[in-house]
C-alpha cells in the first residue's frame, strides 16, 4: 500500500502544480478580454481599428485551456460540483464508497471513451494544421491536443482518488514518515470481531 500511496501523492503534486500554473491563465484571459473590449470601443470612437479576431479567439482559447487543465486539479481538491443533500451527512466510509464507485464506474470509463473518440479528430487536425476559418484567426490543432491532455490528467487523478478512497475504506491514515498506519480513532476501521 505504501507504493500506491506514494504514487497517489506524486500524481496529486503534479496535478496541483498544473492547477497553480493554470490559474495564471485566468488573469491572462481577463487582461486579453479587457484589452480587446477597450480597443474595440476606443478604436470605434476615434475611427481606427485595434481589435481583431485574433483577440476574440485568444479569449476563447484561454477559457478552453483554463477549463481543460483545471479539471484534474478540481477533482484532486474535491471542488467539483456534486449534489450534496445526503452526501455530507454520510460517514467518511460511505462517502469513500460513493466516490470510489463513481470514479470506477463513471469517470474513468467516460474519460477513456472521450480519449478514444477524440484521438481521430486531434490527429486529423494536426495532419492538416487546422486553423480558424475567420480572418486573422489562430491555429486550432494545438488547442485540440489539450482535449487529450485533459482526459489523461483526469484518468491519472482518478487513479489517485481510487488509491485515497481505498486507504479510507481500509481505515489507514498517513504517519509522519509517509507510511500508512491504522486509524485507531475510527471505529469503522476495525474488523468485525474486535480485530484491529
Amino acid at each position: 500500500m505504501i507504493r500506491w500511496l506514494r504514487l497517489s501523492r506524486a500524481i496529486d503534486r503534479v496535478t496541483n502544480r498544473i492547477g497553480r500554473w493554470t490559474s495564471w491563465l485566468c488573469l491572462l484571459m481577463v487582461l486579453v478580454t479587457a484589452y480587446n473590449t477597450a480597443v474595440r470601443y476606443l478604436g470605434g470612437y476615434f475611427g481606427f481599428r485595434l481589435s481583431s479576431n485574433l483577440y476574440l479567439e485568444l479569449q476563447w482559447y484561454l477559457f478552453s485551456l483554463l477549463f481543460l487543465l483545471a479539471a484534474a486539479s478540481a477533482l484532486c481538491k474535491g471542488e467539483h460540483v456534486r449534489v450534496d443533500i445526503l452526501y455530507s451527512r454520510l460517514s467518511a466510509k460511505a462517502r469513500a464508497w460513493i466516490d470510489l464507485l463513481g470514479t470506477i464506474l463513471l469517470m474513468l470509463p467516460f474519460s477513456a471513451v472521450t480519449l478514444w473518440l477524440s484521438w481521430p479528430s486531434v490527429r486529423n487536425s494536426w495532419a492538416v494544421r487546422e486553423i480558424s476559418s475567420d480572418p486573422g484567426g489562430l491555429p486550432r490543432y494545438p488547442l485540440r491536443t489539450f482535449i487529450l491532455i485533459c482526459f489523461l490528467l483526469l484518468i491519472a487523478q482518478g487513479i489517485s482518488e481510487i488509491i485515497k478512497k481505498t486507504r479510507v475504506l481500509r481505515g489507514l491514515k498517513m504517519a509522519g514518515d509517509g507510511s500508512p498506519e491504522k486509524d485507531e480513532d475510527d471505529p469503522g476501521s476495525r474488523m468485525p470481531g474486535g480485530i484491529a
